[in-house]
């Protein structure tokens, strides 16, 4: 998502002209167009899932390729009928996740193996991922473009410190590798209704943190860079306000994910 956001902003290409297409989607309208992120994350996720599940789980191979066709497909072709993309968008976003997927994957361990037991793993990470937000906002003049690229790095930086704090900490939450692949257990009302417990206090503990660092941060960068709050929408299309309120609010939801909401998982009985 990152080096997709990024590429847009250096090709600076259009989105399709309107008329004679007819945009059904307007939000993102004053982003570039080239690469599709959509077709590249349409593609990337369904594919690292496969990739990285298959051989842990029990499944039949051709049941995970036709789920990743399947969701790469609908949102890939939802590009184009909501007139966001052009054709040509969409298949340099899904070859573009595809030649990511083949420089990260073979090294996926690796960068794993260092997050959770380099001891500065935490300060690299977070160092690394504020670099990489503030050269994306010298790139282009304001566009939500730019605020979900310091969003994306954020959650990066989060998940990738969470999962250090566990291992420091001591948490399993991978089975040993004497037990895989595991078998897809049956699906009863007790697995059901757990599963939607599990749910909702997750997305309710998200939330929460959310709303509390967005309430947070926003005003305090205001008062640090000595920017005019009173309207909000027009102060976070600064950078000295966007990127840390971005970067910190999403970077704690990151860590909530991968380590708050585990623990809370354990201590009621979830887990």
């Amino acid at each position: 998502m990152y080096v997709g956001q990024c590429t847009k902003d250096v090709i600076r290409w259009p989105r399709p002209a309107s008329p004679p297409v007819v945009k059904l989607e307007v939000f993102y309208n004053s982003e570039y167009s080239m690469p599709s992120t959509h077709a590249m994350s349409g593609t990337a996720i369904p594919l690292a899932l496969l990739l990285l599940s298959y051989g842990r789980w029990q499944y039949p191979l051709m049941f995970g390729l036709i789920l990743a066709f399947c969701w790469c497909s609908l949102v890939c072709c939802s590009r184009i009928y909501m007139g966001m993309h052009s054709i040509l968008d969409v298949i340099a976003g899904f070859l573009y996740a595809i030649l990511i997927l083949i420089v990260f994957h073979p090294v996926v361990d690796l960068i794993d193996d260092f997050n959770l037991t380099y001891k500065y793993a935490p300060l690299i990470i977070i160092s690394l991922h504020l670099a990489l937000g503030i050269f994306s906002f010298t790139l282009d003049t304001w566009s939500t473009s730019r605020g979900d690229t310091a969003q994306i790095l954020g959650c990066g930086a989060g998940v990738a410190c969470g999962s250090h704090v566990n291992y420091m900490m001591g948490v399993k939450l991978d089975p040993p590798l004497d037990t895989l692949p595991l078998s897809l257990s049956s699906l009863t009302v007790t697995v059901f209704g757990k599963a939607i417990l599990r749910l909702l206090i997750g997305v309710i503990i998200l939330l929460l943190t959310k709303i509390a660092m967005k309430k947070a941060t926003i005003p305090l960068a205001c008062k640090i860079f000595r920017i005019p709050h009173d309207d909000v929408r027009k102060a976070r299309q600064r950078m000295e306000v966007e990127l840390p309120y971005r970067y910190i609010t999403y970077g704690m939801v990151g860590f909530s994910l991968m380590s708050i909401v585990p623990c809370v998982f354990h201590f009621i009985g979830l887990s």
